[in-house]
């Protein structure tokens, strides 16, 4: 077994070491992705062309002109062409998807049904549509309906039983201690992040850096490969590069990778200690507090204190405490001192450490750097 482990991560080091790694592929995506290796990338996130054209100019109440996609890119013939491209660049997708990567697909009203049923044919399993609705719509400037305040995000693994990322611990906290839901309310691109040139925008539907932030946090970790298909000025690209995820981007227009390429030199990766994020309880590695013992981090004898001296407790070879001829674990202890049902002796005890008093959640957390893969 371990045989077999040690060979599929060489094979996974050798792939990796042959991935065009930050860097932008020119020309069509689906040629460009023919390229990559099979099962390489953790993630694949998409914002394919919507094939929205409008019918003539729209212009606002003053009479001045609003920006609309009528670029080559975003013109099909027929909805059968559209299909047609998208079965295609899905099937790239999914072949350079590792088993237990993701997709993103972000879309309007105009396609991602369409995108939808595709996906789903082609054995995708839909795990979620995000709504991201936006917190600055441009109105409806005729007047003739709702204005379009919202687009759709699909987020699908490859199958019903594939074991995906999800980062629940860190969605959790970025949303005050509340489940994330599947509406997002987050700005369109604008001011300082919306990239101009000659007083245009140089890209027509810039995504804007905050929705790409939630979704690379929630389902990648610091390390993997995220590949954008249609990579436009940057965004995965710059927000990967501050996240510490490695990226992959796909893209035929010059113009856009040439401001994506100084969008993304000019971001600044996070630190180390920033870019730690929650963990699941689940997936949280489980470590008990004898191990903390054996391996000599916290000594035998050494005294921990709560409630700023309040309690104390000694810790004992075996892991356990004793406080006042009370003895148990970290946590049965620190619950019967306080005359509690339960209690979280991770964050409940400290100990002096290093000239500071620290919860033992933090030698911890030492432990986890040290023993981390």
């Amino acid at each position: 077994m371990a045989e077999v482990m040690l060979k599929e991560r060489r094979a996974a080091q050798v792939t990796r070491a042959v991935l065009p790694l930050g860097q932008i592929l020119d020309g069509d995506c689906v040629e460009a992705m023919r390229g990559l290796p099979d099962a390489c990338v953790d993630m694949v996130f998409a914002d394919p062309p919507y094939n929205l054209q409008l019918g003539g100019d729209l212009e606002r109440p003053d009479g001045s002109q609003v920006d609309a996609v009528n670029d080559e890119w975003d013109k099909f013939d027929s909805f059968a062409t559209y299909d047609a491209f998208t079965r295609a660049w899905l099937a790239e997708a999914r072949r350079v998807l590792k088993p237990n990567g993701s997709l993103w697909v972000i879309g309007s009203y105009h396609n991602i049904f369409r995108v939808g049923a595709t996906l789903q044919d082609m054995g995708f399993w839909i795990l979620n549509d995000i709504v991201w609705r936006k917190a600055n719509p441009m109105p409806n400037f005729k007047g003739t309906r709702f204005t379009n305040a919202h687009e759709t995000l699909i987020w699908a693994s490859l199958g019903e039983k594939a074991r995906y990322t999800f980062n629940y611990r860190a969605m959790k906290t970025l949303n005050d201690e509340l489940q994330m839901r599947s509406d997002w309310v987050l700005p369109i691109c604008a001011g300082q992040e919306r990239l101009r040139k000659d007083g245009a925008k140089v890209h027509p539907t810039q995504k804007p850096e905050a929705l790409l932030y939630r979704v690379m946090l929630a389902t990648t970790n610091k390390g993997d490969v995220v590949l954008d298909p249609f990579f436009g000025t940057g965004t995965t690209g710059a927000v990967a590069r501050r996240l510490g995820r490695e990226w992959i981007g796909c893209e035929r227009e010059e113009a856009y990778r040439a401001a994506a390429r100084e969008r993304i030199e000019m971001a600044l990766p996070l630190d180390e200690s920033a870019l730690t994020t929650m963990q699941s309880r689940k997936s949280a590695p489980k470590v008990a507090f004898g191990v903390l013992v054996e391996t000599g981090l916290i000594a035998p004898g050494t005294e921990l204190t709560a409630k700023k001296g309040k309690y104390r407790a000694t810790v004992r070879a075996d892991g356990s405490l004793l406080a006042d001829g009370i003895d148990g674990s970290i946590h049965g202890v620190g619950a019967k001192v306080q005359g509690a049902s339960a209690c979280n002796g991770w964050t409940f005890w400290h100990l002096e450490h290093e000239g500071q008093v620290k919860p033992i959640d933090a030698i911890r957390q030492l432990y986890l750097l040290a023993t981390e893969p």
